[in-house]
């Protein structure tokens, strides 16, 4: 009898514990429905795993010092900008262009920037070379932020190219988060940059008290050098072949070289960034205001991240989407959108514009891989058409509007870039640039396969099931 009484007691304390722990899932906003959903699912389902996960993972807010600090980072820097007397003024744009250009100064506090010249780097080789050649050009400083630092024939180029830097007295700097260089920051390469003058900075220590989250992400790639020349995109410092993961090499990737005003947007970046790690103002290097080019474009660099205001990069993207007529492409390695991102997406093919959508065939992530493709038949039906990639991991984040807007970011189409992670992004007001990241992403095309609707709706029930039921999850991947 009292064994039976025991394990009765033993059967409703366990359901109390998971009824409140799935009440604390609800109390502990902001997040939206669908991710209160998984956690409650989750946390059902595997009670003490998935509580743990919760409680290390669930809350997309940053800790109240984080966000403290990093406000008074912002406010000092923009303050510090707003004083600088030669700062190039907003540049005027076409009525069909200027809500977008407005939500982007919601998001990121930047105006887009006349008088810029611009080089769109694919190739991987030619990247890193375009970059050494501007370091061993440098007078000043020179500053490299990266989400990875591999110690490969590209990173070695790169440290290299700082040393040299060091040694002529010019002052280099090195911001490498600490998750994903987690290898470089222990390795010899990195001690080689610290003896040779370079200064190496691990961004968002995943252990630090009071960052509301272990696995913050500084994700961005930005490199400035002298204020003049400056370089942002999907490349990290790593070689296409990318050791880490090689059976799915070659990485493929876009990056923008920038001469011209928005240079210091991106530097201003780097200096909020540098400054909430390394504890150094860096005020001085944003005095330097590169001319405008008399033939150049206007570009807005929009940096968002956990702290940003109204969804930062979500609403950005969704606006791209809204505005296009005719055309919307998007490439990306990581497809895992939110509703809102999804159904903009959709609505974009319902109303006639010819909407394109690329990702890698074979992802190095097997989960995102099936949650991403749970959501191809309702996009599919919409009129989505969708391309897979043969020709390695197709790493670009790109998005073309009509031929006459362009974005390129570090920020993937998924939760993780959406809420958690530090990403920069361009947004390119010019037909003529915008026509050429068309012409790459119609590379990625001819090398891609077609998802035909029909024959995807004949897939295998098991991986139907397996694909929906990562999908169930994708709103916490």
């Amino acid at each position: 009898m009292f064994e039976g009484w025991g394990q009765s007691l033993v059967f409703l304390a366990g359901l109390l514990l998971q009824v409140c722990l799935a009440a604390l899932v609800l109390v502990r906003g902001p997040q939206r429905q669908s991710s209160a959903l998984a956690w409650i699912l989750f946390v059902l389902l595997l009670p003490g795993f998935g509580a743990a996960c919760f409680f290390l993972f669930g809350d997309v807010r940053t800790g109240s010092r984080h966000r403290r600090r990093h406000r008074e980072i912002v406010t000092r820097v923009r303050a510090v900008m707003a004083r600088m007397p030669d700062a190039t003024p907003a540049h005027d744009l076409p009525d069909a262009l200027r809500p977008i250009a407005n939500l982007g100064h919601l998001v990121g506090e930047t105006e887009p920037r006349g008088g810029n010249r611009l080089e769109l780097h694919s190739d991987t080789a030619r990247f890193v070379a375009a970059l050494v050649a501007d370091l061993d050009a440098a007078a000043d400083h020179c500053h490299v932020l990266t989400y990875i630092f591999l110690d490969d024939e590209s990173g070695r180029a790169v440290a290299g190219a700082l040393v040299r830097a060091a040694a002529r007295g010019v002052r280099c700097r090195l911001l490498v988060d600490a998750a994903g260089s987690q290898a470089f920051l222990a390795s010899e390469l990195r001690r080689e940059l610290e003896r040779g003058g370079v200064r190496v900075v691990a961004a968002l220590p995943r252990l630090r008290l009071g960052s509301g989250r272990m696995d913050l992400r500084n994700h961005r790639k930005i490199a400035v050098v002298d204020g003049r020349v400056a370089y942002t995109g999907s490349h990290n410092v790593a070689a296409a072949s990318f050791a880490p993961k090689p059976r799915f090499a070659p990485w493929v990737d876009a990056t923008v070289r920038i001469e011209g005003p928005a240079v210091r947007d991106l530097q201003e970046l780097f200096v909020q960034d540098w400054y909430l790690d390394a504890r150094e103002t860096l005020e001085e290097c944003l005095a330097i205001a590169p001319p405008p080019h008399a033939a150049g474009i206007p570009v807005q660099v929009i940096g968002t991240g956990p702290d940003s205001r109204h969804e930062a990069v979500v609403r950005l993207i969704q606006a791209a989407f809204h505005l296009a007529r005719e055309e919307l492409i998007l490439t990306t390695p990581y497809f895992v959108p939110n509703e809102g991102t999804l159904d903009a997406l959709m609505t974009a093919a319902e109303r006639g514009v010819r909407t394109v959508l690329v990702v890698p065939r074979r992802n190095d992530s097997r989960l995102v891989a099936a949650a991403s493709r749970s959501l191809y038949e309702p996009l599919l039906e919409a009129g989505v058409a969708i391309h897979e990639y043969t020709r390695g991991l197709l790493h670009a984040k790109t998005i073309t509007v009509d031929r006459s807007l362009a974005l390129v970011s570090t920020a993937n189409l998924d939760r993780r870039s959406f809420e958690l992670n530090y990403e920069a992004s361009l947004l390119v007001f010019d037909s003529d640039f915008a026509a050429r990241l068309r012409a790459l992403q119609q590379t990625y095309l001819d090398a891609a396969v077609t998802i035909e609707p029909a024959r995807w709706a004949r897939r295998s029930w098991p991986r139907r099931i397996a694909q929906n039921a990562a999908g169930v999850f994708a709103p916490i991947l």
